[in-house]
């Protein structure tokens, strides 16, 4: 499934300052069945979007209208912790988000995020900490995430961080690929190398 080409983002973002989300609370287990990567918006960080009754919970930052539309979310320390389902990044994917950032994630979680189109950048604690408090003051503030550059700067004062990134799923990002649209790319080169170089028995 090929993915929007992401190369500088330039957004507001959602602040969500707590520690150690796990992929629980970014999709509860009881939206694990589904097979396809749609339909997961509605239940990305259910018990905490939703009370009981169904409603809005009107206190989540999701639910804040003034951060509405927003691309990015940043995150506390730990994002993305616990067990390695998948989902919880395909419901990342189809709530909007293209990039999380945090001071730091869970290794599995990165991983799926970077295979279905959301970009993880880490940063230093300090830096994590002066964009919520930039976001949580102001919510216009914006935030630009430059691939190319590996960089990501708190347009209201200019502070950036450089942030790293596997030279592989940043060559796929910058092209709108997954790991199938890489191989279907170099199809030719499969085939030339596989001739040129036959199998012996």
């Amino acid at each position: 499934m090929a993915y929007d080409k992401f190369e500088i983002l330039k957004s507001t973002a959602y602040p969500l300052p707590i520690e150690n989300v796990d992929t629980d609370q970014i999709i509860p287990a009881r939206f694990l069945k589904a097979t396809e990567r749609k339909g997961f918006d509605e239940n990305f960080f259910r018990d905490w979007r939703y009370n009981k009754d169904g409603s809005p919970n009107e206190d989540f930052i999701l639910n804040d209208t003034r951060y509405a539309g927003s691309k990015i979310l940043v995150g506390g320390k730990n994002f993305g912790s616990g067990s390695s389902r998948e989902h919880a990044a395909w419901s990342v994917y189809d709530f909007g988000l293209r990039c999380v950032i945090s001071s730091f994630f869970a290794d599995i979680f990165r991983g799926n995020c970077l295979n279905v189109g959301v970009l993880p950048v880490q940063v230093s604690e300090s830096f994590s900490d002066n964009i919520i408090k930039a976001l949580q003051e102001d919510p216009t503030t914006e935030i630009e995430v430059n691939l190319f550059e590996q960089k990501v700067t708190l347009l209201s004062t200019g502070e950036s961080e450089n942030f790293e990134i596997n030279g592989y799923k940043k060559a796929n990002m910058l092209n709108g690929f997954d790991d199938i649209d890489y191989l279907t790319n170099i199809k030719e080169e499969i085939v030339e190398f596989e001739a040129a170089s036959p199998l012996r028995s």
